[in-house]
């Protein structure tokens, strides 16, 4: 059940969003959230998502996905749920968003969606981050900008994760020893691109299907980065359907020999589901790593 006073701070912001008194007629869990409380708000002037969590354990992470929703409907993106409002309610931070119906997938969703996310990724900046931290799920994300993108992976998504993973006892000096040897590879792996605009957490659970058979965004991780990392990540819990991988290398073809990378690519992913969930996930970056 929603606080009392988180419920009426969210009574008075959909007031003054409607700029009527709005009343709230339920309120309903959602289901599939790993780290929010989750709700769909139905009210007289029609429905909202409602999330929230703690404020003190994870200052700062719906004021950022605000900003990447809004940097990402700005920008040439996929649908995305418009962020209406954020805020705090004594010890819980909260953030109201669009409602998205859900809808049924027609026969050109994976074309639609795999054109769409290299619209998306055509979005440049002069250097690899963004001017901001976030969050990737409860994680804390850094951005700090860099030049190369072989830097930014190395120094921002593995080094972090791994001292992380150190810190919890989680990787020995055996695997420290084998990354290290693999950041010297990193410079041969991947090609030379300018930065692209991705959604950073691109997995099956952050994409669904609107009313209109329309491909949505959710739950984004934004940065400027190498836009396989995306791809890869498509690719890490049993993947999307050829036609969205077939749309986009047709729109935005990626350099030769991508299917090689995405193990390297979900090395990041991967450490952060160890730091979230466990050893459980070290084998599988064990296997990447040590052949290289």
């Amino acid at each position: 059940m929603i606080p009392e006073l988180l419920l009426s701070d969210i009574q008075q912001t959909i007031n003054a969003i409607t700029g009527t008194p709005t009343k709230v007629i339920s309120l309903d869990a959602v289901s599939g959230g790993d780290i929010n409380q989750a709700f769909r708000v139905r009210t007289q002037s029609g429905l909202y998502f409602l999330k929230y969590n703690d404020a003190v354990r994870f200052p700062g992470m719906f004021e950022t996905e605000a900003l990447g929703l809004k940097l990402l409907k700005r920008l040439n993106a996929p649908r995305v749920p418009k962020a209406l409002a954020h805020g705090e309610s004594e010890n819980h931070s909260w953030l109201l968003l669009e409602f998205i119906e859900q809808g049924s997938y027609g026969k050109n969703f994976w074309d639609g969606f795999g054109l769409l996310l290299a619209q998306l990724h055509k979005n440049s900046n002069e250097s690899f981050g963004l001017d901001h931290d976030n969050y990737i799920g409860s994680l804390p994300q850094s951005n700090k900008k860099h030049t190369t993108w072989n830097e930014f992976f190395i120094e921002e998504r593995l080094e972090k994760q791994l001292e992380m993973a150190r810190n919890k006892g989680l990787v020995d000096n055996n695997l420290m020893r084998s990354f290290n040897r693999l950041f010297k590879e990193i410079p041969s792996i991947f090609p030379s691109e300018p930065p692209a605009l991705v959604h950073g957490d691109l997995w099956s659970g952050n994409f669904m299907c609107d009313a209109n058979g329309n491909p949505c965004i959710i739950d984004p991780a934004v940065y400027f980065g190498f836009r396989e990392m995306d791809i890869a990540m498509s690719k890490l819990f049993s993947g999307f359907e050829s036609h969205f991988y077939e749309a986009y290398h047709d729109a935005f073809p990626m350099a030769p020999g991508w299917q090689s990378r995405i193990e390297i690519c979900n090395l990041y992913p991967l450490l952060v589901h160890v730091n979230l969930f466990g050893g459980g996930y070290l084998g599988s970056v064990k296997s990447v790593v040590t052949r290289y």
